[in-house]
């Protein structure tokens, strides 16, 4: 009698404790979450990632395409070291003594031109974006978004972008200045020759502007409810709440 009343205290203890665990699964099936990772709603994941990168890349681009976007911003672009030495000591020659002004003011207006260029090439990566980079990138870390942009959009960018830097610089001569700054330097007694191509400096300057106002976008996204601006972006980022 013990035994058969021991028995069924067991069966019904594991009934129970299968019923639980079978409206558990149930509850994990029917939600959000579970739907994530059981593959059923791979939309979702890949394609509130992509909004949120457009999103990221039309705020960044809208930013610092404006006039003075880049002069004005954490993201102006100064002289390389080796351009600031140069300066220092031409500051002392008549005519030479607003050299690094005029210099960054037109350094970054070719940056701000070029910056007008970045989101058919932007848009082109996003689109690209497989669910599976999707879903590494939700659940990656809080910058996963952008280094996958980076990594898959930063050479076009690059070369898409140096033309128009060059075209700018040259529209306000400053290609040309430059050069005359680093002949008059390199005439100097006691100093040793310097590179007198701006292009690239500006250039890898500029998008790390880009990039970083990007990176900036998705974390707030990631960590601020009130950033999630669409019901797809509260649905696919509530999963990592």
């Amino acid at each position: 009698m013990r035994t058969f009343i021991l028995f069924l205290g067991l069966s019904i203890i594991s009934f129970s404790a299968d019923a639980q665990i079978g409206k558990f699964l149930d509850k994990v099936n029917k939600s959000e979450l579970g739907k994530k990772i059981l593959g059923g709603d791979e939309l979702d994941i890949s394609g509130g990632l992509k909004e949120a990168l457009q999103v990221g890349v039309e705020e960044a681009v809208n930013r610092l395409s404006a006039e003075d976007g880049y002069l004005e911003s954490p993201y102006k672009i100064i002289l390389p070291e080796e351009a600031r030495k140069v300066v220092d000591k031409l500051k002392i020659f008549p005519g030479f003594s607003d050299v690094e002004r005029n210099l960054v003011e037109k350094m970054n207006a070719a940056a701000e031109s070029a910056a007008k260029k970045a989101t058919p090439i932007f848009t082109d990566a996003i689109t690209s974006m497989s669910f599976e980079d999707a879903r590494k990138i939700l659940f990656g870390k809080e910058d996963a978004a952008t280094r996958y942009l980076d990594a898959s959009s930063r050479q076009k960018l690059y070369e898409a972008f140096l033309p128009v830097i060059q075209d700018a610089l040259d529209e306000v001569n400053a290609r040309t200045y430059w050069k005359s700054i680093v002949e008059k330097y390199n005439s100097l007694p006691f100093t040793s020759a310097v590179n007198s191509e701006l292009d690239n400096h500006v250039n890898n300057k500029a998008l790390d502007g880009l990039f970083s106002l990007i990176e900036k976008k998705e974390q707030r996204i990631r960590i601020d409810v009130s950033e999630r601006t669409s019901p797809l972006l509260k649905d696919v980022f509530a999963q990592i709440d």
